[in-house]
């Protein structure tokens, strides 16, 4: 049978009341540092005995969590007075436009404007940020080429076996076209005749029908010596 419903009201006896108080004390911080740990909550919890003995938990310190609920309460207790209410949204209002104005500056900065006014502290700053946004964006790109290039070699195998495939196809009608002419004009006008006929199966840019066509990125090539520098390109190979 199953445990029945317990009455919530003060134990009389005060063995029984100090045994159920350790209890559920031992639960109730069990539980308060499982949900911190679970939920990644800040959590703090102050118990009292009957005998005015204190036991606590705290996810971080107690002074922090009691600092945060009382600047949270008093915040929420302005909220309440429309005036103040009024000034809060101000304040929040006045600080979006500093981080905003913020922002359009190191916009700015980030293009090559407005840098008189930084250190060379500052300056080496703003350049490591753009040569780690330049990796980025190369990254990508060279990302973005290999895929489209491993797509188009994929496309190029498809349209080899379709070649090949049209290829054996074409020879055997042309080895039924030798047999009919053996059959009606004889072997020797036979062989002469598929001589002239048998076509010459190439691209006319002189690559052989049986050789599949594969790509790949090539790696940009040094400038020689006494050479003007020119900007680094990506290319596609023929092989």
């Amino acid at each position: 049978m199953g445990r029945g419903k317990i009455v919530i009201r003060r134990i009389d006896n005060s063995t029984s009341r100090q045994v159920t108080f350790s209890k559920r004390r031992n639960g109730l911080l069990k539980k308060a540092r499982e949900l911190s740990i679970l939920c990644d909550a800040e959590v703090g919890l102050i118990i009292f005995s009957s005998t005015g003995k204190l036991y606590d938990y705290a996810s971080s310190s107690m002074k922090s969590v009691i600092e945060r609920y009382n600047k949270v309460k008093e915040e929420h207790h302005q909220l309440l007075n429309p005036d103040s209410q009024v000034k809060f949204w101000q304040r929040e209002a006045a600080s979006l436009r500093q981080q905003l104005q913020y922002l359009q500056d190191y916009h700015r900065q980030l293009m090559g404007e407005e840098l008189s006014g930084l250190s060379v502290k500052d300056l080496q700053h703003l350049e490591n940020q753009l040569e780690v946004s330049l990796k980025g964006v190369r990254k990508k790109k060279e990302q973005i080429l290999t895929d489209e290039i491993k797509e188009l070699n994929h496309k190029g195998h498809l349209i080899h076996q379709e070649n090949l495939e049209l290829y054996k196809k074409v020879d055997l009608i042309h080895q039924q076209n030798t047999e009919l002419q053996k059959k009606i004009y004889g072997t020797r006008e036979a062989n002469e005749a598929s001589r002239i006929s048998h076509p010459n199966y190439t691209f006319n840019n002189g690559y052989d029908l049986h050789v599949p066509v594969h790509l790949q990125l090539s790696q940009p090539q040094p400038p020689k010596n006494n050479a003007p520098a020119k900007s680094m390109k990506l290319g596609l190979q023929l092989h």
